[in-house]
């Protein structure tokens, strides 16, 4: 068995791996290390989201690092702050047990100077996001002269984010000796154009093949009429008592919108999305960390960094405008062995992006009928039956309670009591869903076969509007709701007032 032993890393970082958890080396962390450690060649790495890339770049620059010089000698750059810090913990954790290793987190949202005071205090690696550090660079607070790796980590989200001019001063101020390292989960034309205009001769790893997803996730879709579209997520929703996921849309506003009208109906939601303050996405991300959401919200910027391993469903409201992001989407659940979920509703006209995507990621869709109030209140059934199965009673405290309890209801046998307890968890489902119209698919003469493009919609769409030049025009996809009151709260979550 391969083992981290094997790659004659420093006993140091040896106990800072263990220390993580890790046992053995991921696929891309077994073609990658051995290969960073022994060679200067370029590199382009391949691999899914979640299969251990920090890990796979980070181990070999903290191995190689000079801990006797107090100067970058390796630069990683990263598209948003969150994965900046992500990234720097983790190669804090991996070289707990090494001295004099300084590493300093460059981003965005923070004080400068006191980032400056990191990087003077002798940081040997800088983590950042290319419009910080250009900061950094303009003020003559930063040497790059000593750096000998650098790190593009999600380098297609980096030129998508607008940070091509950065990425260019940055790289200039860079010897040109360095060895240039580009990790992804997708080769896109925009990474090929990376490794085109930054790296020399780089050797291509590919764990699994490109832009292919995860084996552990299922496909399915939903076909909803625009009118019905926000009805049919509630319903997703509602149908799934347990989930914990994210909802992706498409732009800013489809987010906001979303996620304000679902916080209006009750889920327990918020929205992550480039207009929040730093202190205000911070708020968020930690509430959904740590399940006080079940759902978020998001824009696929705003959700870079985002390290939630657990995932059970991520919901597309809005199909992305190119095949790459649902790879990146999708990514985000079926991790570490668990299974996943991703769902698309979708437009009558987006059928021919369904099977587009089959053929990219090499994966069947299952295309799922519009859950109607039977479906639905026999999910809730079963997961409530499921929560009283699991739940741990504390007999020394209930017991002397349940005479009290029984007194009070002397008058019902068993039978109803179990049924007005179902009745008082699950009146709110049973009042909405028993006048709800159900909800049907259209039929397939009004469906059309449109199809993906790299940088937008061949035709179809939703909204009214047309993409023309890569640009939409009329209409505003996904920014229309039926605000009807929904039951409005998930399995264990909180009603919002």
């Amino acid at each position: 068995m391969n083992k981290f032993e094997n790659y004659g890393l420093d006993p140091d970082l040896l106990k800072g791996i263990k220390e993580t958890g890790f046992e053995k080396p991921t696929p891309i962390q077994e073609k990658t290390i051995p290969f960073l450690l022994g060679h200067e060649r370029d590199l382009i790495a391949l691999a899914q989201t979640g299969t251990g890339k920090t890990a796979a770049f980070g181990l070999p620059i903290l191995q190689k690092i000079d801990t006797h010089q107090k100067r970058p000698q390796a630069l990683i750059l990263c598209p948003t702050r969150e994965l900046c810090l992500q990234i720097a913990t983790e190669m804090e954790k991996y070289s707990k047990f090494m001295n004099h290793i300084k590493i300093a987190a460059i981003y965005g949202g923070a004080n400068i100077e006191t980032q400056i005071g990191q990087l003077k205090r002798g940081a040997q690696i800088v983590v950042g996001t290319p419009g910080r550090m250009n900061d950094i660079i303009r003020r003559k607070k930063i040497d790059l002269s000593g750096i000998k790796t650098v790190v593009l980590d999600e380098a297609d989200e980096m030129l998508n984010m607008g940070f091509q001019e950065d990425l260019n001063t940055i790289l200039s101020e860079t010897p040109e000796s360095k060895n240039t390292c580009l990790f992804s989960a997708t080769m896109s034309k925009d990474v090929a154009n990376i490794a085109m205009d930054y790296m020399k001769d780089p050797l291509e790893i590919a764990v699994g093949k490109k832009n292919v997803g995860s084996k552990n996730i299922n496909h399915a879709f939903y076909v909803a009429g625009s009118k019905d579209k926000y009805a049919v997520l509630k319903r997703i929703l509602d149908l799934n008592p347990e989930i914990y996921g994210i909802i992706f849309c498409r732009t800013r506003m489809d987010t906001k919108n979303t996620a304000d009208a679902l916080m209006k109906d009750g889920y327990d939601v918020d929205a992550l999305h480039g207009d929040l303050s730093h202190a205000q996405r911070e708020s968020v991300m930690s509430k959904f960390r740590h399940r006080n959401l079940q759902v978020l919200v998001a824009t696929d910027v705003a959700a870079r960094g985002l390290d939630v391993t657990d995932l059970t469903h991520i919901l597309h409201y809005n199909l992305p405008e190119e095949l790459e992001i649902y790879t990146h989407r999708s990514g985000r659940t079926g991790r570490k062995d668990n299974t996943g979920t991703s769902i698309a509703i979708i437009g009558p006209k987006e059928i021919g992006r369904i099977h587009r995507l089959e053929k990219v990621i090499e994966a069947k869709f299952t295309e799922e009928k519009i859950p109607d109030s039977k479906d639905i209140l026999k999910s809730r059934v079963g997961g409530l039956a499921t929560r009283i199965e699991n739940i741990k009673a504390d007999h020394k405290v209930l017991n002397p309670l349940m005479e009290l309890f029984f007194s009070k209801l002397e008058g019902l046998d068993k039978d109803e009591i179990i049924q007005r307890f179902v009745t008082l968890e699950l009146n709110r489902f049973i009042e909405f869903y028993k006048n709800e119209p159900t909800l049907k698919s259209p039929d397939a003469s009004h469906r059309s076969e449109g199809s993906f493009s790299r940088g937008g919609y061949n035709r179809g769409g939703g909204g009214g509007g047309k993409f023309r030049d890569k640009k939409w025009s009329g209409g505003k996809p996904g920014s229309k709701f039926d605000r009807k009151k929904g039951p409005g709260s998930f399995s264990g979550g909180k009603k919002r007032d």
